[in-house]
């Protein structure tokens, strides 16, 4: 038995050796065997050549998910984004990167410089790729798949990447190195949750959004549903340290209420934070948008917009945009936990975006889009309604699925509506002036189902809405659709200048077999010239796809 470990620790060095030759990270290092080994081979094949892995990050980043102020605009200028209207119509793919046993790709990326560190929430990395080439700089690997897209600050003058797993730890690394810095729990006390939106960096803080429902757990006919709510924490952006946090509800309690097959119910439940908080620094704000509730009774704080105290969690308002939608797995077929009441929508029209703050020359607005297909427009200060419009339907899967963009003129919002079933779907994008919600311009997206694409496309039909958040570049507005196919729109007058099909084999630059499927979520970004799509998300029974792509303009 000593030889065998000797000989096991003897492979194990070696390895390490090997790995730490190619510059993966500590994380990695540490949780290697040699069955691992052979999977980490493509790692081996992205990684750059040695003399191609410095990294610089001196000038400010091109490209994060949340801006160095707090807000979600999802809105670059000219300047920051190294692009201009003009050069959309020029776009060319320049390279793939793919990644194994990955179904889709859901987060954005930050960009500084000649470095794009993207999150491959399938495999639970982080990658410090070179924008030019594809390759990678370092590689750092968390303990379980990843979920968020990825925040960049500075903490005492050194760049760090702040970021979000699976079972609710927050990582904080290095992002000069790829070392992991501190990690700590984002969960609030007495309550579990998945951490799905983005972490934000203001001042001394990193704001996590805990997204706990038990909406998932609540198809299961032999669960006391449901037990778990949203969350909001602050932790010490030093150490990880927990400053306060906030819950949308008290905890669950047994409520007196029996399902149809006698299991004991529990409540209240539900109104996750499944998006990014918006800091608002002129007022001490945090603004976090939130989901139905998943089990009675129901809650004001579900469906809802909710302004935080930024220095104590408290809440200041509530703007519920829809009462009483409870909704859980087990409505999908009508199943014992999902109990109607009378005044019960059971719709599951959650916020699946953030909030944005817009300044105007006479008021600040906070606008977001729903699930419902509507979009909201409230004084910051009081909460209050200043206007909404509302496009189609609305489903579980969006209308509004995963948030909107501006310009600070106008807003876009793209609506997905698959198989409506009231005959009122419009998926597409839309176009309305911030100031007075007067509508704009608008694009209605129609299959595109010719032989081809019908044979590499599930669901052709009806798969084709616009569920990705929109991202605004100068003067254009890019957007995708689930069949894969990339937009480009003026932003101004709403036409179309660009238009590419994901939905292909890839060459890729790491050898791995690359495929496009759906674009959702926060795969679309773009900085330091050069456009970024993550092709392929599986779940909802979309078209898995593992391929990042990058795009630049042709000279």
């Amino acid at each position: 038995m000593f030889c065998h470990l000797y000989s096991e620790l003897k492979l194990r060095f070696i390895v390490i050796s090997l790995l730490s030759f190619l510059g993966v990270g500590q994380s990695v290092l540490g949780q290697q065997n040699s069955k691992e080994v052979e999977s980490e081979e493509w790692i081996a094949d992205t990684m750059c050549a040695l003399d191609n892995r410095a990294i610089s990050l001196e000038q400010p980043p091109s490209f994060t998910f949340t801006r160095s102020d707090g807000n979600n605009p999802r809105h670059l200028d000219a300047v920051q984004a190294g692009l201009t209207t003009d050069d959309f119509p020029r776009l060319e793919l320049v390279w793939a990167l793919a990644f194994p046993d990955t179904s889709g790709l859901r987060a954005a990326p930050v960009i500084v410089g000649s470095t794009l560190f993207y999150a491959a929430t399938d495999s639970g990395r982080v990658l410090a790729l070179d924008i030019n080439s594809g390759c990678a700089k370092w590689v750092y690997t968390a303990d379980s798949r990843l979920r968020s897209s990825i925040a960049y600050s500075e903490i005492d003058e050194s760049p760090v990447l702040v970021f979000s797993d699976s079972v609710g730890m927050i990582h904080t690394v290095d992002a000069q190195s790829g070392e992991r810095i501190w990690i700590a729990s984002g969960q609030a006390s007495d309550n579990q949750g998945m951490l799905t939106g983005t972490p934000v960096v203001t001042g001394d803080k990193v704001i996590v959004p805990v997204s706990g429902s038990g909406v998932i757990t609540g198809g299961n006919p032999n669960y006391e549903c449901c037990e778990n709510h949203g969350a909001v924490t602050a932790l010490n952006v030093r150490t990880g340290k927990k400053l306060w946090e906030y819950h949308t509800m008290p905890t669950a309690e047994y409520t007196g209420q029996v399902s149809s097959t006698g299991v004991k119910q529990r409540g209240p439940s539900g109104a996750p934070i499944w998006t990014t908080p918006t800091v608002d620094e002129k007022r001490g704000q945090v603004y976090v948008t939130t989901g139905e509730n998943t089990s009675h009774p129901t809650t004001n704080t579900s469906d809802a917009i909710i302004a935080l105290d930024l220095g104590t969690g408290e809440a200041k308002w509530v703007f519920q945009a829809l009462e009483n939608d409870m909704w859980n797995f087990g409505c999908s077929a009508r199943g014992p936990n999902c109990i109607i009441l009378e005044d019960t929508n059971s719709v599951d029209f959650d916020f699946g975006g953030p909030a944005i703050l817009v300044e105007m020359p006479d008021r600040d607005l906070l606008i977001a889009g729903q699930k419902s297909g509507d979009l909201w427009a409230l004084d910051p200060d009081t909460g209050s309604l200043v206007w909404n419009q509302r496009v189609g339907e609305g489903t579980a899967l969006g209308g509004n699925h995963w948030g909107i963009a501006s310009n600070f003129d106008r807003a876009f919002m793209t609506i997905n509506d698959p198989e409506g079933m009231n005959g009122n779907s419009r998926p597409g994008i839309y176009s309305y002036f911030v100031g007075t919600g007067e509508p704009s311009w608008f694009y209605e997206v129609q299959p595109e189902c010719n032989d081809e694409r019908s044979e590499r496309l599930r669901r052709c039909e009806s798969l084709f809405g616009f569920s990705a958040t929109p991202l605004s570049v100068d003067g254009a507005v890019i957007t995708g659709g689930l069949d894969g196919r990339l937009f480009v729109f003026n932003s101004e007058s709403g036409e179309l200048i660009y238009e590419y099909d994901t939905v292909r084999d890839y060459e890729t630059i790491n050898g791995v077999e690359g495929y496009g499927g759906s674009i959702d979520s926060h795969s679309i970004s773009a900085g330091s010239g050069m456009v970024f799509v993550g092709s392929g998300y599986g779940q909802f029974r979309q078209v898995p796809g593992n391929v990042l792509l990058a795009f630049k303009p042709s000279e």
